[in-house]
């Protein structure tokens, strides 16, 4: 017997900003499981949701991206053989900080990068041309929406299933 339970996700997501604690403790963890996180998931797209080539003029550049209520900071750099984090000190060509709320909202598409800029809650410092590149090119891609619920355990194990009955 499988019991479901409705989940009614909310039409727009809470506006919140996680306790100081929690980024107090964010920057003292290493920083390297997140970002492996993130540039894995970035290389899976390359090719694939993203094309290489808008890419092009990215390759050597340096990035940093701060979830300040998180406490993290994700440095990562982008090359010809794809994305990669990086280790040293050196200062990233561009850094992009907003708090968790506002990059959940770029990655369901809720909000979009202008709106958060010019509202003051997504921040670009270092090489503005550069900045203005990777939100062009981010706006090109015709990536999925996001859908949490996708996550949600039961669909999870849904399409787990379905992928095993009827494997493509």
């Amino acid at each position: 017997m499988v019991f479901k339970l409705p989940i009614k996700l909310p039409d727009r997501i809470p506006d919140f900003t996680l306790p100081a604690a929690v980024a107090r403790i964010g920057s003292k963890l290493p920083q390297l499981p997140p970002t492996l996180a993130l540039v894995s998931g970035l290389n899976l797209a390359l090719g694939r949701m993203i094309p290489r080539e808008p890419l092009e003029p990215l390759i050597g550049k340096r990035f940093a991206i701060r979830i300040l209520d998180a406490g993290l900071t994700l440095r990562f750099a982008y090359s010809s053989r794809g994305f990669r984090p990086i280790f040293d000190g050196a200062k990233p060509d561009l850094t992009i900080s907003a708090k968790s709320r506002d990059f959940i909202s770029l990655m369901t598409r809720e909000e979009d990068p202008d709106t958060l800029f010019f509202s003051r809650r997504l921040l670009m410092e270092g090489d503005t041309d550069l900045g203005l590149l990777v939100k062009n090119t981010l706006d090109g891609i015709d990536l999925p929406r996001f859908d949490p619920a996708r996550l949600a355990p039961a669909e999870v194990l849904r399409r787990l299933r379905e992928r095993l009955v009827h494997p493509a």
